[in-house]
């Protein structure tokens, strides 16, 4: 099985034989990748049933939940990673959960579509309306997202936290590219953090 790039991203980033908790997990490929490919102990939480009763099909973990709500259940350190792919601008609360991930896993992976790529600041500029591109693929009435961010906007909010940014990729077009003007020409981007 192929994995969307951002996911084989966060992948790279996890280190054999980890325990992982993956919040916002869908319908548990990457989990099922990493159990197959990594021999992780994979977990994951879904706010939606469908994408539950899909992961759990697959042999894997996986609860219903709310990110929102729900990770202040969770220990300090349960985890040594903790993974929210493609979900952070689709949170009520994006620093207070980023807060309890590297609160749950020693070190946590974060990926998101960056509102800042040139072609999201063209559509605003020159067509007045919010962008629909190949990362941000709805319009903005049927999108779940409800907090824009950019790259430059998360690095601020990981200094805000005292987070420490232990690595980052940046993708466009499905293929990694350089660090140089990310905010830019990124679509998304994907961060390994830790305390």
């Amino acid at each position: 099985m192929t994995l969307r790039p951002d996911l084989a991203a966060i992948a790279d980033a996890v280190p054999a034989g980890a325990r992982v908790l993956d919040i916002g997990c869908g319908d548990g490929a990457l989990l099922a990748h990493l159990r197959d490919t990594k021999g992780v102990d994979a977990r994951g939480i879904d706010v939606a049933a469908t994408n539950v009763a899909s992961a759990v099909a697959r042999g894997l973990s996986v609860v219903q939940g709310d990110a929102d709500a729900d990770l202040a259940d969770y220990p300090a350190g349960a985890f040594d990673m903790a993974i929210l792919s493609d979900t952070l601008q689709a949170m009520q609360h994006p620093a207070a959960v980023l807060a309890e991930l590297v609160r749950i896993g020693k070190r946590c992976v974060v990926s998101f579509p960056n509102f800042g790529h040139w072609r999201v600041r063209a559509s605003l500029a020159l067509g007045g309306r919010m962008p629909v591109t190949r990362s941000l693929p709805v319009s903005w009435h049927e999108t779940a997202n409800i907090h824009f961010c950019t790259v430059d906007d998360f690095r601020a909010l990981a200094v805000d936290l005292g987070l420490h940014v232990e690595s980052a990729v940046f993708l466009s077009g499905g293929r990694r590219r350089g660090a140089a003007f990310a905010n830019l020409f990124a679509e998304q981007a994907v961060f390994v953090l830790s305390r």
